[in-house]
C-alpha cells in the first residue's frame, strides 16, 4: 500500500466543511444537536468523535459521513488494483472467465476468507478479482446452490476490503452484488450473510435506523429456519449483533438490550469457542465484544472499563484477529472516555500487535490516537512511535 501522509482527522474536516458553508461553531452544534464544547473539542482534536456524533455532524453539514472520515484513506492501494476489484465486480453477469476448477476455487475463497478474518488485506486485494470472476463464471455454469454460496462469500471478502480501505461506494455496490448471488442461492443462510453486508452499509453510513430496518426484515423473513443448523445460528446471530451496533449508535437503549438478549440466547448454541462460517464469527466472544461496545456508544465508559479489565488477559476462544483487533480499539475508546490516557495507548498498542493493518485504518483507532497525540503536551515516545507508525506526527 502506498505510503501515509497523515492519518485521517475527523475533526479537521468538519472544521474545514464548516467553515466552507460560513457556519460558526455554534451553529452547527445546533443543527447537529450538540453542545459547542464537544464540537470545539473534536475539531481541535481534544475529543474523540464518536459515530453516532460523527453522522449527526455530516447530516448537519449535509456531506457523505465519508467525507468527514477522508474516505478514501491515503495510505489506499495503488488504484489500478480498486480499479480490477471494481470492474470484477460489475461483471456480474458476463464473466471474463470460463475455464474453472471447482475444487480449486474452493479452496481459493477458503484462502481468501482466512486473509480477511487475519486482516491481511495487503496479500487478499490482488487475489480479489481473479477469484470473483473465477466466482462469478462457476455460479452461473454450475447454477448450483453451493456455488452460488461460494459467490456471496468471495463477495464478503471484496466488500471488506471496500469498506476497511475507505471507498464506500464500492462496498455499496459489493453489497448489492452479494444480495443478487444470495437471492439466486435460495439458502437462508446466504440471504442472512448477505443482509449482514447491506446492514453495514447503512452503519457505515451513518444511517442506522434504516441498517436496523434491514435487519429486522432478514430476521423476520428467516426466523423459522434460522437456527436448524450452525450456519443458521452464526447468521442470525451475527444480523442480532449488527442490531446491536445499529440500536446502540442510534442511542436506543431497549433495542440494544432486545437483540443482544437474543445473541444471547443464540450463543449458549456456541458453548465452548466462537464459530467462524461464510466470514461471519459469532459466538460467546463476539457478543461480549459487542456488549463493550454499547457501553461506549451509550456513554457508560466506566462501565466498558470493568469490562475491558476482565477481557483483556482472558483468552476468548475462536476469535479472529479482526475481532481480537477490535476489542483493542474498543478498550483504547473505553480507556480514553474515561479519562485513562496510558491505558488508552496500551490498548492501541495491542491493537497493532493483533491486527496491524486494520489498526492503522480503522477510524476509531485513528481518532483515539489522533486526540492522544493532542493532549500530550509532552513528548512521550511510545505515542510518538505509534504516531509515526500510523503516519502522524505530533505537533
Amino acid at each position: 500500500m502506498h505510503a501515509a501522509t497523515a492519518p485521517t482527522a475527523v475533526g479537521e474536516n468538519i472544521a474545514i466543511q464548516r467553515k466552507a458553508r460560513e457556519l460558526s461553531q455554534q451553529a452547527l452544534a445546533n443543527r447537529a444537536r450538540i453542545s459547542k464544547s464537544l464540537l470545539s473539542k473534536i475539531e481541535i482534536g481534544d475529543r474523540a468523535c464518536r459515530p453516532a456524533v460523527a453522522a449527526s455532524i455530516a447530516s448537519a453539514l449535509g456531506v457523505p459521513l465519508s467525507v468527514l472520515y477522508g474516505q478514501p484513506y491515503a495510505e489506499s492501494p495503488d488504484p489500478k488494483l480498486i480499479d480490477a476489484l471494481r470492474s470484477a465486480v460489475r461483471r456480474h453477469r458476463h464473466p471474463a472467465v470460463t475455464d474453472v476448477r471447482a475444487d480449486q476455487l474452493s479452496a481459493d475463497i477458503a484462502a481468501a476468507s482466512q486473509m480477511r478474518a487475519s486482516t491481511n488485506y495487503t496479500d487478499l486485494l490482488p487475489i480479489l478479482p481473479g477469484l470473483i470472476a473465477r466466482a462469478v463464471a462457476h455460479a452461473h455454469d454450475a447454477q448450483d446452490p453451493s456455488a452460488w454460496e461460494q459467490l456471496v462469500d468471495a463477495y464478503s471478502c471484496a466488500f471488506t476490503i471496500a469498506h476497511r480501505l475507505g471507498y464506500p461506494d464500492l462496498a455499496d455496490l459489493v453489497a448489492a452484488r452479494q444480495e443478487w448471488a444470495a437471492n439466486q442461492s435460495w439458502t437462508p443462510v446466504a440471504q442472512m450473510a448477505a443482509a449482514w453486508t447491506e446492514a453495514g452499509c447503512y452503519q457505515s453510513a451513518g444511517d442506522y435506523l434504516e441498517g436496523l430496518a434491514v435487519t429486522d426484515r432478514a430476521l423476520t423473513a428467516m426466523r423459522t429456519t434460522a437456527t436448524d443448523s450452525i450456519e443458521g445460528v452464526v447468521a442470525a446471530g451475527s444480523l442480532h449483533l449488527r442490531a446491536v451496533t445499529l440500536a446502540s449508535r442510534a442511542r436506543d437503549g431497549g433495542t440494544t438490550a432486545y437483540h443482544l438478549g437474543k445473541a444471547k440466547q443464540l450463543a449458549e448454541r456456541i458453548p465452548r469457542q466462537d464459530v467462524y462460517r461464510h466470514n461471519l464469527t459469532f459466538g460467546p466472544g463476539n457478543v461480549v465484544l459487542h456488549e463493550l461496545a454499547t457501553h461506549i456508544e451509550l456513554e457508560r465508559p466506566r462501565r466498558a472499563v470493568t469490562m475491558v479489565d476482565d477481557l483483556v488477559d482472558k483468552p476468548l476462544p475462536g476469535l479472529a484477529p479482526t475481532r481480537v483487533g477490535h476489542l483493542h480499539i474498543d478498550a483504547a475508546r473505553a480507556h480514553l472516555a474515561a479519562g485513562d490516557r496510558d491505558e488508552a495507548l496500551q490498548s492501541l498498542l495491542r491493537a497493532r500487535e493483533a491486527a496491524p493493518q486494520m489498526a492503522r485504518i480503522h477510524p476509531m483507532a485513528r481518532e483515539v490516537l489522533r486526540v492522544l497525540v493532542s493532549l500530550h503536551r509532552r513528548s512521550k515516545p511510545e505515542l510518538a512511535i505509534l504516531a509515526k507508525w500510523a503516519g502522524l506526527h505530533e505537533a
